[in-house]
């Protein structure tokens, strides 16, 4: 019997035991491919040696130091690091143990901004449904999965909700995707100017949506319409890249292929590679510079900010993607897993729809292809589909409630930058015959 309180209360899952490139071992020396990471967490696979040597040299000097008292050259360099190949003028970063921390921190760093520029009336922020930010209250507050938020409600503070971007799910028959995109901005627009502009700090939204909707990108031109409401309105853009950030989707930063830079930025996950726990907030000049003019500090922190460890492991990741150019391996390997789930996955009777970008894919499934009527949520298809891939010795990310917390089932992949074509055919091949063989049996 085990004593921690896993995800199931009424289950204990496989013991782990090692794991060393694309693969995970149980106790019983079963071999997994891991084509999620996790949930997007290993962008170089595990056990990557210059990750492993960095960390034992950091640990062999100094593993953590209070940074009330000291900083470290560690966490200096991840610093240069991440701002020198970040865009536009995301001079600064902030550091903590992962993604919600992150949001959190974005959030009130946001706050503290027009705090201190003497608009202290701006106390609201504007999120999107069918989204999600992470678990603490603020992050889940900013969240729009229903779900997630539902017994947890009472505690939450209140965020004006506008559409999500899905144009699989959302753009009208009688729509071009550049009319369903000004439909987006103009109710983006509305919203605004209804709460009052005077009142907002921030949209907040996650640039390729991850677990909730399954790697759902936004339409050409929809965020450069974004940048300029918040740009008209004196709004602050928070972009979550949590789960498709550092290079996930082909670019260092989703957002780049958007042609837009936010204020503040999320990152997490492929920041350290699961290596250690780390997430960050990269924070535009304007950001800090406000702060550093009025109290000079910033109203925050946890006792694990700026962790020494956790940051040579994340400047590991970093100088090992960009040295082996896997960048380029994203782009090239993704392109050649989109053709592959669109040539075998997109001609099943009940796949509605395949998406993404690089090595960041969604695959949803639909009971009427026609209609996109989806499953009923009651079979838990996600589920069986999970279970029936671990036993063919595959790991993927299905969830439910795509449409609305409710209905709706997608699988995310989101294997490691070092995938080869040999490994992708297996993942297609073997959710090929999966949701064949789970779908049959509805």
């Amino acid at each position: 019997m085990s004593r921690i309180i896993h995800r199931s209360l009424r289950s204990v899952p496989a013991v782990a035991t090692r794991a060393h490139g694309a693969y995970i071992f149980d106790a019983q020396g079963k071999q997994y491919l891991d084509a999620c990471g996790g949930a997007a967490v290993s962008c170089l696979g595990h056990a990557h040696p210059d990750v492993l040597a960095a960390m034992h040299r950091q640990i062999d000097q100094l593993a953590y130091a209070h940074t009330s008292f000291f900083t470290s050259d560690t966490v200096e360099q991840l610093a240069e690091q991440l701002t020198r190949t970040a865009p536009g003028d995301l001079n600064y970063a902030y550091f903590v143990s992962g993604g919600s921390e992150a949001v959190e921190t974005a959030l009130k760093m946001a706050r503290q901004y027009f705090v201190e520029i003497g608009q202290p009336a701006r106390t609201r922020f504007i999120a999107r449904k069918q989204s999600y930010h992470g678990n603490t209250l603020g992050a889940l507050a900013v969240g729009g999965n229903e779900w997630r938020r539902r017994q947890f409600a009472p505690l939450l503070i209140d965020v004006i909700r506008v559409s999500a971007c899905n144009e699989y799910r959302d753009r009208r028959a009688d729509e071009t995707q550049q009319q369903y995109t000004q439909r987006l901005l103009s109710e983006l627009e509305q919203a605004i100017v209804d709460a009052g502009p005077e009142t907002i700090i921030g949209f907040c939204a996650e640039t390729v949506v991850g677990a909730t909707s399954g790697a759902t990108p936004p339409t050409p031109g929809y965020l450069q319409g974004v940048r300029r409401l918040c740009d008209k309105y004196g709004i602050l853009f928070i972009a979550d890249e949590v789960m498709c950030g550092m290079g996930r989707t082909g670019t260092l930063h989703a957002f780049e292929q958007d042609g837009v830079v936010p204020d503040l930025v999320t990152i997490a996950k492929g920041l350290g590679g699961g290596y250690q726990p780390i997430g960050a907030v990269l924070a535009s000049e304007k950001i800090v510079s406000a702060l550093q003019a009025g109290s000079g500090l910033f109203q925050h922190g946890h006792t694990y900010i700026c962790h020494a460890t956790a940051a040579a492991a994340a400047l590991a990741v970093q100088q090992v993607i960009e040295r082996d150019h896997l960048l380029e391996a994203v782009q090239q390997q993704g392109a050649y897993l989109h053709k592959a789930l669109r040539d075998v996955l997109g001609e099943l009777p009940h796949v509605g729809d395949t998406r993404g970008r690089g090595l960041f894919a969604g695959v949803e499934l639909v009971r009427d292809k026609a209609t996109k009527t989806p499953f009923d949520p009651a079979v838990k298809l996600h589920a069986a589909i999970k279970a029936n891939c671990m036993a063919r010795g595959l790991l993927v990310y299905p969830m439910g409630g795509t449409l609305d917390g409710h209905y709706g089932d997608h699988i995310l992949i989101a294997p490691p930058f070092i995938v080869t074509p040999q490994q992708l055919d297996f993942v297609v091949d073997t959710l090929n015959t999966v949701i064949r063989e789970e779908t049959g049996k509805l």
